[in-house]
C-alpha cells in the first residue's frame, strides 16, 4: 500500500493513474476471434469455450428444465433478499420514466419527444469467482421497463458446464428467457453478429474481465453499441476526524476483493484517521476469503493525506472515480463540490455496498476516470429518443419565410422550395 502524506497539487497527476494494460497482443486476439465467429458461428463458439475454458457443450442455449432446477435451488432467505432488492431497484428505475411534453415553440408549431426501447439487447454477466446475479437485475430490471423487445443472457459456465443458479433464478424472477451458456469473448462475438443459436443484438451491456472489455470494444466498430467502456472496480473515499476507520477499511475492502487490478484511495485531512484505517484494514483483511485478491488490491492503492477537504474534493474530481464516499458528518452539505463521479454515498451508514445490491440505484457505473463524461447505466441507457413535430398552416406561415431565407443563405434551395411551395398553396 502506497501512503503519500500532502503531496504537491503538480504531483497529483501520478497518484490518479490507473493500471495500464497491454493492449496489442490482447487486441489481436480478440480481432482474430471475432473473424472466426463471424465465419462460422456456433462452431466457433463451441472451439473457443473449449479452447479458453476447457469447457465441451453440445448446446449452450439454457434449458426450461435448467431453469427450474436452479430456482428450486435458491434458499428461501436468498430469494427474498433477491426479490426486495429487485423491488428497490425497479422502484427507482421506474421514476426515469419520462411523460411525454409537447411544447408550442411557435403558434401552430408543436414539438415533442417519445422514448423507445432498444429492439435487441445482449446483457453480460460476469460469473467466474463471484457470479453476479445482482448485475442481472442492474441491467434486465431497466430493460424490462423502457420495452426492450428482445434481451439475451450471457454467463461462462462452470467446469460442469452449468451457468450459477442464483443468476438463472434471477433472470427467470424478473422474466428474462433466453439464456445462454457462453462467457468472454466468444459471448461478445456472439451476441455481435449472431449465430444459429444465438441473436445479434443491437446493444451489449455488463462488465467483464479486460478480454470482455476488449472485445465489447471491437463490437461498436461492427456496429454494436455498448453501456460505456468498462475498466477494473474503483473507490475513493474521502474522510475527516469524525469518520469511523473500521467502517472505512470495511468499504475498501468490499471493492478491493473485486479483482487485483481494483484500485481504492483514502484521501483525509486527518493522519490519525488514515493510521487508524490502515491498521483495522489488517485486521479486517486478515480474515476475508478473497484476501489473495484484496491484498494485490490494496498494494496498488493510495492512501493520501491532504491539507484540507477542500483538497480533498478537488483531488477527487480530478480522479473522477466510478464510487465516492464521504466518510462525513453533514456529507450532504458537500454535494456541491463533486463534479466528477459514477455513484456517491453520503454520511457514515452509506457503504458502497448498498449501491452494489439493493438501494435501488444501478451499480454500472464508469470507471477508468470516464465518469467524466459517461454516466452510469439507466432507463435511458436501454431506450433511444425519437422527436416529433406537427406544423400547422399557421405554423408554417409564422416560421416558414424565416426558413426560406436560412436555406437560400446555405444554398440549398430544395429546402426552400419545400417550404416556398405550401406557402404558396396556403395563400
Amino acid at each position: 500500500m502506497n501512503y503519500i502524506k500532502v503531496p504537491q497539487k503538480s504531483d497529483w497527476k501520478n497518484f490518479i493513474k490507473r493500471q495500464v494494460i497491454e493492449q496489442n497482443e490482447m487486441e489481436q486476439l480478440v480481432k482474430n476471434c471475432f473473424e472466426t465467429i463471424q465465419k462460422t458461428g456456433d462452431q466457433a463458439i463451441k472451439h473457443f469455450t473449449y479452447l479458453f475454458d476447457n469447457i465441451s457443450l453440445e448446446t449452450f442455449k439454457v434449458s426450461p428444465k435448467e431453469i427450474e432446477t436452479a430456482c428450486e435451488s435458491i434458499d428461501v432467505a436468498l430469494r427474498d433478499a433477491i426479490q426486495l432488492a429487485a423491488q428497490n431497484i425497479e422502484k427507482f428505475h421506474a421514476s426515469q420514466i419520462e411523460t411525454i411534453n409537447k411544447i408550442e415553440t411557435t403558434e401552430g408549431v408543436t414539438c415533442w419527444r417519445e422514448s423507445r426501447g432498444i429492439e435487441n439487447v445482449g446483457i453480460y454477466i460476469p460469473g467466474g469467482s463471484a457470479p453476479l446475479f445482482s448485475t442481472v437485475l442492474m441491467l434486465g430490471i431497466p430493460a424490462k421497463l423502457a420495452g426492450c423487445k428482445n434481451i439475451a443472457l450471457c454467463s461462462p459456465p462452470n467446469k460442469n458446464g452449468q451457468i450459477h443458479p442464483a443468476i438463472l433464478y434471477t433472470a427467470n424472477l424478473i422474466g428474462i428467457k433466453n439464456m445462454y451458456k457462453i462467457g468472454g469473448i466468444q459471448a461478445i462475438g456472439g451476441l455481435t453478429f449472431g449465430t444459429t443459436t444465438i441473436p445479434k443484438v443491437d446493444k451489449i451491456f455488463g462488465p467483464g474481465n479486460q478480454y470482455v472489455t476488449a472485445a465489447k470494444q471491437l463490437a461498436q466498430q461492427y456496429g454494436v453499441a455498448i453501456d460505456m467502456p468498462a475498466g477494473p472496480s474503483e473507490l475513493l473515499i474521502i474522510a475527516d476526524n469524525t469518520a469511523n476507520p473500521e467502517y472505512v477499511a470495511a468499504d475498501l475492502l468490499s471493492q478491493a476483493e473485486h479483482g487485483q487490478d481494483s484500485q481504492v484511495i483514502l484521501l483525509s485531512e486527518s493522519k490519525d484517521v488514515i493510521k487508524n484505517t490502515l491498521e483495522a484494514l489488517k485486521i479486517q483483511l486478515d480474515v476475508l476469503p478473497r484476501k489473495a485478491i484484496a491484498s494485490k488490491a490494496i498494494n496498488n492503492s493510495q492512501f493520501i493525506l491532504l491539507n484540507n477537504l477542500e483538497d480533498c474534493f478537488e483531488f477527487s474530481n480530478l480522479y473522477a472515480p466510478e464510487h465516492l464516499i464521504l466518510a462525513l458528518d453533514n456529507s450532504e452539505n458537500y454535494i456541491s463540490k463533486i463534479e466528477q463521479a459514477g455513484s456517491v454515498f453520503l454520511g457514515h451508514y452509506s457503504c458502497e455496498s448498498v449501491g452494489d445490491y439493493a438501494s435501488g440505484t444501478n451499480h454500472t457505473l464508469p470507471t477508468n476516470g470516464y465518469a467524466k463524461n459517461y454516466s452510469g447505466v439507466s432507463l435511458d441507457s436501454f431506450v433511444k429518443k425519437i422527436t416529433f413535430q406537427k406544423i400547422s398552416k399557421a405554423g408554417l406561415k409564422n416560421i416558414g419565410p424565416a426558413i426560406e431565407i436560412m436555406a437560400e443563405a446555405e444554398e440549398l434551395i430544395a429546402h426552400k422550395n419545400a417550404v416556398t411551395i405550401r406557402l404558396k398553396d396556403i395563400k
